[in-house]
């Protein structure tokens, strides 16, 4: 919701205004950041955008909830393809089960991992008002798989101010909404606050509209997800189609800059511009909003698997949401295709498609990149090969890649290991054959020229994803 605005500033390449503003920029400590961190990579990188409802401050006339510690409202998880040209938002619940790692409170001290809880819980590890982005974003981690290159912040205050200095937003309603549809306490309907259909919101109003969550929809917090998904779409939009001048930006820029707190690598003008700048190509028809999937467990909201770790392998291998490889050069084709004139590979070697049929593969995890085991297993059953089990490794310090056979199986192994680039095969007197995966998967899963187009997006969520040029009246479902 309010790091949405952030995306704008990436968009439009604003950032050169912070230039101007003496890099008054607020950055939250790294020290709580975990040392057990996915391995970075060359394709893309990846913004973990967190709305905070904090009530300190100018945020406490804004409206919301009680109490003196920072809570996250909403995150998600930018990725930014490494042709710079496209990118796409994974809104992560709030209401999430999910597993919090080790992350070091207020007094120093380092807490103890934390089973099926609530993913917002993360923020609010320590009870300050700030709240914990580091934890968040070891959070994020942990469940992705992913590194995360930049972390950011944006409040109440700091979302109300934006919205107001691009002069209001385009949103549209499938019905008229009152008083009590946000104050469900309310004993009276009350006044009518939003009419159906068209309107432009701003400040309390805006914040009122991506808050709104009950007498409207099914009163979910996924139906709230998807309203934010298409408010900020339409702020992209809308900033989009001033132009990108210092009379329209700057005021943007200066809200920001008050409002957002960011991670030690974004804390300077410099830093800020360099990364906006670099944003600025992304189109807004190659802008993508999607929600990691999910299913109701209760109450609350359970990550479903194994599609989420698909989709956490699509995004480490750069592809869109359509299945394409985004650091390919060119027009964009598909990275299975090859580089022949005809549209043929170029090499004899990948050619010859690899084919697992007859071929039983187990698989191990030996590092501690999470959702590894899944992703290759997905690899090999493309491939018709018949995986038997998918587990973590009796260590998790590999930094290669094996492949474990038993007697008379050489000639499978070796085919196994085609579809692993850089993988050695190894006789054992296990039966069977063993896939266990070091480092060097997980830093480069497409290396291989005999693999096939690596993990795609689950088609539920390809089918949910949402443009920054759609209508926002083009479909009210998500009312």
């Amino acid at each position: 919701m309010f790091g949405l605005s952030f995306l704008v500033l990436l968009v439009a390449g604003v950032g050169w205004g912070y230039l101007k503003l003496g890099g008054s920029i607020d950055t939250f400590s790294a020290d709580g950041i975990s040392d057990n961190r996915p391995p970075g990579s060359s394709q893309g990188q990846n913004v973990l955008v967190i709305g905070s409802d904090s009530r300190s401050g100018d945020n406490s006339k804004l409206g919301g909830g009680t109490g003196a510690v920072g809570r996250s409202d909403t995150a998600f998880l930018l990725h930014v393809y490494g042709d710079h040209k496209h990118s796409v938002a994974v809104s992560i619940p709030r209401d999430a089960l999910v597993d919090i790692p080790a992350c070091k409170g207020p007094d120093g001290k380092w807490t103890a991992p934390q089973h099926a809880v609530m993913f917002n819980g993360a923020f609010s590890v320590g009870e300050t008002a700030e709240g914990n982005p580091a934890c968040t974003q070891n959070t994020v981690e942990h469940l992705t798989g992913l590194r995360v290159d930049h972390t950011v912040v944006i409040d109440f205050a700091g979302f109300s101010s934006l919205t107001s200095a691009v002069g209001g937003v385009p949103v549209c309603l499938p019905q008229d909404i009152y008083q009590r549809d946000l104050s469900p306490k309310r004993t009276t309907r009350g006044a009518k606050i939003f009419t159906k259909g068209p309107q432009t919101v701003s400040g309390q109003q805006a914040l009122d509209y991506v808050r709104l969550r009950h007498g409207i929809g099914d009163g979910s917090d996924i139906g709230r997800i998807k309203r934010q998904q298409a408010f900020v779409a339409s702020l992209i939009k809308k900033v989009k189609s001033q132009g990108l001048n210092p009379t329209t930006l700057l005021p943007l820029a200066n809200a920001a800059t008050d409002a957002m707190t960011v991670d030690p690598g974004l804390g300077s003008a410099d830093r800020l511009l360099s990364f906006a700048m670099s944003m600025k190509k992304i189109d807004l028809h190659n802008t993508k909003f999607v929600t990691v999937p999910w299913r109701y467990e209760g109450a609350r909201v359970a990550i479903v698997e194994p599609d989420a770790d698909a989709l956490w392998a699509a995004l480490k291998a750069d592809r869109t949401v359509d299945g394409k490889d985004a650091s390919a050069k060119g027009s964009g084709k598909s990275s299975d295709q090859g580089d022949g004139k005809d549209g043929r590979p170029a090499s004899p070697t990948a050619d010859t498609p690899v084919s697992g049929k007859g071929i039983s593969v187990a698989v191990y995890n030996g590092t501690t990149v999470r959702g590894l085991a899944a992703q290759a297993a997905e690899l090999l059953r493309s491939r018709d090969f018949t995986v038997t089990t998918t587990a973590t490794a009796s260590s998790q310090d590999r930094t290669s890649t094996v492949i474990e056979y038993g007697p008379g199986l050489k000639d499978r192994a070796a085919t196994t290991a085609r579809l692993f680039a850089g993988a050695r095969t190894s006789e054992s007197g296990t039966a069977g054959i063993q896939v266990i995966l070091g480092s060097d998967y997980a830093q480069n899963p497409t290396a291989s020229a005999g693999a096939p187009t690596p993990s795609t997006v689950p088609s539920a969520v390809a089918d949910e994803a949402r443009s920054a040029d759609d209508d926002p009246c083009a479909d009210l479902t998500y009312g």
